[in-house]
């Protein structure tokens, strides 16, 4: 009985040391992460500041570049993404207007393609 109480207790320390040395002494640092390691209801939070910056000026080639952060995705995938996480996180309906908005600009966004000559 004694050496199942020992074994008890060294795991426990053993559990309680590894908890504080992860959380305390060592603990992970994210460093120059972009929007897409984010979970996906923080990128929606991301994609609905972008909606929201697009209803004040209206500049859908400035609203693509931003959510070019999030990778090679094109724009009206990653929006549309963001609003479909909205809708089934339960986002106010406001911000679901500013969404689809978004969403209607970047499915009709065509990037200028440059032409031989032209300077970029």
């Amino acid at each position: 009985m004694r050496s199942w109480v020992i074994a008890l207790i060294a795991g426990l320390a053993g559990i309680a040391a590894g908890v504080a040395y992860g959380w305390v002494i060592n603990p992970v640092k994210f460093v120059d992460t972009t929007p897409a390691s984010l979970r996906a209801d923080f990128r929606t939070d991301y994609v609905l500041m972008v909606a929201e910056a697009y209803h004040s000026d209206h500049d859908p080639e400035l609203a693509a570049r931003r959510l070019a952060v999030f990778g090679s995705e094109p724009p009206a995938t990653i929006s549309g993404a963001a609003l479909n996480t909205a809708g089934d996180v339960g986002y106010a309906p406001n911000d679901v207007v500013l969404l689809q908005e978004l969403s209607r600009a970047m499915q009709a966004y065509q990037p200028a393609v440059p032409t031989a000559g032209s300077t970029p």
